[in-house]
């Protein structure tokens, strides 16, 4: 039976990603409900809000059962904690769904040590001071960003209006060429129709928020399995 892994997502931006994950993985169920987001603002407050333990479980309690695992879709919403934080958040989010939980943070330091990948270039959509914060997380988990773009840009909504072509020069751009992979942080940036196209333009694998927040949640239902059309990480699950 294919599993079904419940998607916690903040406001409104880049969630269509989760139906065409859905489509293009063709069996995997991903219900998402939209979480609580009193401001949208790339800003640590707003953050620090959005990612609370009580925004967390009311969410989880309005997600459709039973669920095989459970992801907090929200990067910034996680890694603005720190690692001990995080941990405690997802630990938080497990005890109240009974299932497996993650978030989009733990998802890309477990993706990069899935593909033996510690040197990375990170493009983030977010102000300075908050993309620091996720480069921070990455070291906890012994990946050295090279290349840190922030493009500063403080909503999501914003962010969910950037374009294919934006997206792909964009990861283009902030490559290095030492770098093993490039992340793009974000889960308000469309990436899961570009997976393919961002890997041809780069040359190296391109993680992404939303992707990396999917293959989480099936690896976590025991529902990984190679698929193309996904990029390296699934080529590879």
């Amino acid at each position: 039976m294919s599993p079904t892994v419940g998607i916690l997502y903040p406001g409104f931006s880049a969630e269509d990603d989760y139906p065409l994950a859905e489509q293009l993985l063709d069996g995997p169920r991903l219900p998402l409900v939209h979480t609580e987001m009193r401001e949208d603002a790339h800003r640590v407050d707003a953050l620090l809000d959005i990612g609370g333990d009580d925004v967390l479980a009311a969410g989880v309690r309005a997600l459709p059962q039973p669920l095989d695992a459970v992801v907090w879709a929200c990067t910034s919403g996680s890694f603005v904690f720190g690692w001990d934080g995080a941990a405690a958040q997802v630990a938080a989010l497990g005890q109240v769904a009974g299932v497996p939980a993650s978030s989009t943070s733990f998802a890309f330091t477990d993706a990069c040590a899935y593909l033996g990948i510690s040197r990375v270039a990170v493009g983030a959509t977010y102000p300075d001071d908050v993309a620091e914060r996720f480069v921070a997380f990455l070291a906890k988990a012994g990946v050295e960003v090279l290349v840190l773009s922030a493009k500063g840009i403080v909503t999501a909504a914003e962010v969910g209006t950037l374009d294919r072509d934006a997206v792909v020069e964009f990861a283009a751009a902030v490559d290095h060429p030492e770098a093993q992979a490039v992340l793009l942080p974000d889960t308000a940036l469309h990436t899961i129709g570009l997976l393919d196209a961002l890997e041809e333009r780069v040359g190296k694998p391109v993680l992404t928020a939303n992707q990396v927040s999917v293959w989480q949640g099936l690896r976590l239902s025991g529902g990984a399995a190679p698929r193309s059309g996904l990029g390296a990480l699934f080529r590879a699950a």
